[in-house]
C-alpha cells in the first residue's frame, strides 16, 4: 500500500512520538524559483528545487540529508531557517507552525535554529576577530561584557580553540579552525536545532575527521538535534541516526542509519552506496554506475523522477506518480516495485 509523504506514514505507528519528541517537522515542502526571459523578464518556468518533500528530526537526534549536488538539499537548509520563504508546505518547530511567523518573530525564534555553512573562509567576516564574531551572537541574548567575555572564552574551549586566541583574525587560523569558530558561532546563542550545510566537504580528510567527532560531541553533551546535509555517505552514515534520501527536488527513501546501509531498497541509494569507500573492498556490494544525466528541475520528467536513470525501470514508472512504500515502521521507499509490509 502506498502513503502519501513521510509524516502521514509514520504517524500511523508513533503519533504520540511526533508530538512529545520532535524538534522538527517538515511537511509537504516545496520552494520554486522562477526563469524570467526576454527584455521583459517574463516567466518563462519555474525550477523546482524543493517540490513537497516531508522531515522529521527528533530531540537530541541526526537527520542526515544526502544527494548529489543540485538535488535541492541546501535550499531545504535555508527554508527551514525561512531565509528563504516557502512557497507551500508547514514547517512545525516544538509542536508550533512557524511557516508564516513575521520576520520580527522569525529574528527571535532564530536564536534556537542556527546554521554552520560550507565555506569556513567565506563565512566568517575577515575585518573581525574571532571574539567579535561570537560576540555578535551573545550580545543578542542581552549579556553585559563581562558576561560575553567569560562566555565567549568557555566557547571557544568548548570547540578545540584556545580563548587567547580571540583576538585573532579568520586569516590567522587554518580551514578547520575556522570552521570550528563557525560552530562557535552557532552554539553562541544556545540553540536547539543546528542545520550543518556541507560543513566539512570544504577541508582535507583527517580535519574533516576532528570537525565531525567534535559535533557528534557536543550533540551528546549540549543534546542538540542536527539536520546534517551532504553528498558524502561516509559522514552521513557515522554521524546520522535516520537517513532521507534526495533526488530531483523529492525524498526517495527515508531510514534508519543503519538500515539504509545495510540494506538499500530504492535503486538511488543502492547506487549511491555501491560507490561509497569501504574498509573491506571485498565486501562491496557490485558497482552499480548511474546512467544518464540528472534532468533539469525546470522540466522533470513524468512518473518517478528518478525513471531516466533507473536500471530497472519499466512503463509504469514513466506514467505514475509513485508514494512511498512502507517496508517497516521507520523505513519508508518512494518505488512501487519494493513491497509494503
Amino acid at each position: 500500500m502506498f502513503g502519501g509523504g513521510i509524516i502521514e506514514s509514520l504517524a500511523t505507528n508513533h503519533e504520540q512520538q511526533i508530538t512529545n519528541h520532535i524538534t522538527l517537522r517538515v511537511e509537504g515542502l516545496k520552494k520554486y524559483f522562477p526563469v524570467r526571459r526576454g527584455f521583459f523578464q517574463r516567466i518563462s518556468g519555474w525550477i523546482k528545487a524543493v517540490d513537497g518533500i516531508d522531515l522529521e528530526i527528533e530531540k537530541g537526534k541526526t537527520l542526515g540529508l544526502v544527494g548529489e549536488s543540485g538535488c535541492g538539499k541546501s535550499t531545504v537548509a535555508r527554508v527551514v531557517l525561512r531565509l528563504l520563504e516557502p512557497d507551500a508546505g508547514k514547517l512545525i518547530y516544538n509542536d508550533s507552525d512557524i511557516t508564516h511567523l513575521s520576520h520580527k518573530e522569525m529574528k527571535a525564534l532564530r536564536k534556537e535554529m542556527q546554521i554552520v555553512f560550507q565555506d569556513p573562509f567565506g563565512s566568517l567576516n575577515p575585518r573581525m576577530t574571532v571574539g567579535q564574531t561570537i560576540d555578535e551572537g551573545l550580545r543578542s541574548m542581552g549579556l553585559l561584557k563581562a558576561e560575553r567575555k567569560e562566555r565567549r572564552d568557555e566557547l571557544l574551549e568548548m570547540v578545540g580553540i584556545s580563548a587567547t586566541s580571540a583576538d585573532r583574525y579568520p586569516h590567522e587560523f587554518s580551514g578547520g579552525q575556522r570552521q570550528r569558530v563557525g560552530v562557535a558561532r552557532a552554539l553562541s546563542v544556545e540553540p536547539s536545532l543546528v542545520i550543518c550545510d556541507e560543513p566539512v566537504s570544504a577541508l582535507d580528510v583527517s580535519i574533516q575527521a576532528q570537525i565531525i567527532n567534535l559535533l557528534k560531541d557536543l550533540q551528546e553533551q549540549l543534546g542538540l538535534s542536527y539536520l546534517f546535509i551532504s553528498h558524502d555517505l561516509n559522514v552521513i552514515g557515522y554521524l546520522s541516526d535516520r537517513v532521507a534520501v534526495m533526488y530531483l527536488g523529492h525524498i526517495m527513501e527515508y531510514a534508519r542509519s543503519e538500515d539504509l546501509f545495510e540494506s538499500p531498497l530504492h535503486p538511488y541509494s543502492s547506487a549511491l552506496l555501491s560507490a561509497v569507500l569501504v574498509a573491506e573492498p571485498t565486501r562491496r556490494p557490485a558497482l552499480k554506475l548511474l546512467g544518464g544525466d540528472v534532468p533539469s528541475p525546470l522540466d522533470p520528467p513524468p512518473g518517478c523522477k528518478f525513471q531516466g536513470r533507473c536500471p530497472q525501470v519499466e512503463e509504469r514508472c514513466r506514467k505514475e506518480e509513485i508514494g512511498f512504500s512502507r517496508i517497516s515502521e521507520d523505513h519508508l521507499v518512494r518505488c512501487w516495485k519494493v513491497k509494503a509490509n
